[in-house]
Formats: C-alpha cells, sequence, structure tokens
C-alpha cells in the first residue's frame, strides 16, 4: 500500500502540468505505447535458494521493453476510464567475480490486461493502471538447463502509473513506474519454490495515437 500510494503521488504531481493548456478535454481515442524498461530484480536468499545458487549470483538491475495498447470509452467528471493490455519482457545477465562461477540470465515476461483511470486532457494526462496476467520468471545458470519453475506460468498482479506528454498531435513522451507482484513458484528438483516477489520496474519511451 505505501508503494501505491507513492505512485498516486507521483501521478497527482504531474497531473496539472498534463491538463494547464486550454486544449480538449477528451483523452484518447486510443494509444500505443512503447517503453525501454529498467527492471530491478530481486537478490534475495530465497530467490537463489529455489535455483540453488548463490544470492551474490543473482543479475540485480536488467534491461526490457514494454509494449501496450489502450483504448478510452467512458468519461466521469475528471476521470476518463480505459481498457487494454500489456507485454512486458527484461532481461538481466551477472558476471561472477570469481571466477569458476559460471554468469547466471535472468528472463522475466508478463502478459496482462489493464484498467487504467485517467486524468487530463488530449494534450497529456496522467494515469493509474493495474491488471492480473501469467508471467514467466526463468534464472539459469549458464551451462545448466532450466528448471520446471523456470516455464511455470506464475499468477502476477502488476500496478502503478505514469504519464503522457504530447509535443505533437499523434507522438508523446511517456513515463511509467509499476510494480509486479508475482506468486510463489513450485518446488522442483528439490530445491524450494520461489518466494513471492515484488518486481519494481521503470519505463520510459513514446506513446503513439
Amino acid at each position: 500500500m505505501n508503494q501505491l500510494a507513492i505512485v498516486s503521488l507521483m501521478v497527482l504531481a504531474v497531473c496539472p502540468r498534463a491538463s494547464a493548456q486550454p486544449v480538449s478535454p477528451r483523452i484518447g481515442p486510443f494509444v500505443i505505447d512503447l517503453r525501454g524498461t529498467f527492471p530491478n530484480f530481486p537478490t534475495t536468499a530465497a530467490l537463489a535458494e529455489s535455483r540453488g545458487i548463490g544470492a551474490t549470483d543473482l543479475p540485480g538491475l536488467g534491461l526490457g521493453v514494454n509494449v501496450g495498447a489502450h483504448v478510452y470509452l467512458l468519461k466521469w467528471r475528471a476521470m476518463t476510464f480505459g481498457l487494454g493490455g500489456e507485454l512486458m519482457t527484461a532481461r538481466a545477465h551477472s558476471t561472477p567475480a570469481i571466477a569458476g562461477f559460471a554468469p547466471v540470465t535472468e528472463r522475466f515476461t508478463s502478459v496482462a490486461p489493464q484498467l487504467s483511470f485517467n486524468f487530463g486532457s488530449s494534450k497529456g494526462w496522467s494515469y493509474l493502471s493495474g491488471g492480473i496476467g501469467p508471467s514467466t520468471w526463468s534464472i539459469v545458470p549458464e551451462g545448466s538447463q532450466p528448471l520446471p519453475i523456470d516455464q511455470e506460468r506464475l499468477k502476477t498482479i502488476n500496478y502503478g502509473g505514469g504519464a503522457r506528454w504530447f509535443a505533437k498531435r499523434h507522438l508523446a513522451f511517456t513515463f511509467d513506474v509499476r510494480f509486479y507482484a508475482v506468486n510463489p513458484g513450485r518446488p522442483s528438483f528439490g530445491f524450494p519454490g520461489s518466494p513471492r516477489t515484488r518486481l519494481l520496474v521503470i519505463g520510459a519511451g513514446m506513446s503513439v495515437r
């Protein structure tokens, strides 16, 4: 709840700037987003134990991409409701500091529908959004085969917010902060299941309408 409150405050902070100009109050009618992302992969002992590796072998910060599409159907007072979906995929790779230890590659992919609450105008708007869908999370040392947990579909809730600023009629800069709450994984090959995890992803890119 503290994290959601932080995101909400960020969205409200940018909302007046997004809607201050005397332009059409209508948001949308649709947008397509393309953002580069920076996921902060956790490096906890529980996550490392689920793959039989050390916590220091986990990569940490990674790179990825987020693609989304949204339509805006209903306006109620200052808020416009949006429906859409997103695909987020990211990767991180570690280089071991000690000779003899294998590098580890970490991949995360999430697909989910999205419900959004939008505030602003056609010139730019802020939003809060969320969705529920499956994700896969693989953590594989170089030279090893993936475990069943690396291919398991995990129920994931994502929530966050951001804003879009249209410098041109059809092209905008977009910024997004999002959390992915990932369900625990099943034990396999004598290793414990992966823990319930919250992944922070920050993204920036462009929107087209």
